[in-house]
């Protein structure tokens, strides 16, 4: 029998990584947990996924403690946030490309919304690593080989995510289907295939520039209206470097 005054929700505990069952959650558990996972976006949205447990804990205003008990490790987080971005943006792109018959409406409108969105700033690594794969034997890799990751927060300079270019090698199995990413550069590809095929996208443009121009059209900035002016004049640009050109 529940003990006098308790309230329980519905929701569930997330799972503890291992296959653990979940529980139902009292009605606080459930608010504390919704409060870290919120602040978990802002902060990785904002510092990356290098930034400390501690830094959400605050912005959740709870103890550390608390966001251990609910996530045991620091990876189940990431990959709590990095999977709900990614399926977010797996919808967005679904959408765009059942509501857009004309390719480039649609493409445009998937990197409008996503950008609009911020999920950008929140794809999980091995999804900014698609490109041409290599052999990890080879000593040279070729320029098309070398794709965006996403850079931690880390050293003097205080630069966050920064995208530099590196070696592709395949992300595990495991690490791609967990996430998601499957799916997304699935939907994505369609996208990028049908305004390829229209003429109105640039042939050498892949999946893994769409990709650039989704993680790095959304700046975080302290000014919310700063922020969304910044966005869209930053996507407007791309979007232009992104469209073909008659030739001359």
């Amino acid at each position: 029998m529940p003990i006098q005054g308790t309230h329980w929700s519905t929701a569930v505990a997330p799972s503890d990584g291992n296959g653990g069952r979940s529980t139902p959650l009292r009605v606080d558990a459930q608010r504390n947990l919704e409060h870290v996972l919120r602040a978990a976006r802002e902060v990785f949205g904002e510092l990356g996924y290098g930034a400390p447990m501690e830094d959400v804990a605050r912005r959740a205003r709870v103890g550390v403690g608390t966001v251990y008990r609910r996530f045991p490790s620091k990876d189940v987080l990431v990959r709590r946030i990095a999977e709900e971005e990614t399926a977010r943006l797996t919808e967005q792109a679904r959408t765009a490309l059942g509501q857009e018959d004309e390719p480039w409406s649609a493409l445009s409108r998937f990197l409008r919304t996503s950008v609009a969105s911020g999920a950008g700033r929140l794809l999980p690594p091995q999804v900014l690593r698609v490109g041409v794969e290599v052999e990890a034997a080879e000593p040279a890799v070729p320029p098309q080989a070398r794709v965006p990751q996403q850079r931690q927060p880390g050293g003097t300079g205080g630069q966050l995510h920064e995208l530099r270019l590196v070696e592709h090698r395949p992300a595990p199995a495991e690490e791609r289907d967990g996430s998601g990413a499957a799916a997304l550069l699935e939907v994505v590809g369609r996208l990028v295939d049908r305004a390829r095929s229209a003429g109105q996208l640039r042939p050498d443009v892949t999946v893994a520039d769409v990709l650039l121009v989704i993680a790095t059209a959304a700046p975080s900035l302290p000014d919310a209206a700063q922020q969304a002016a910044a966005s869209s004049r930053l996507l407007d640009i791309l979007l232009e470097g992104l469209r073909s050109r008659p030739a001359a």
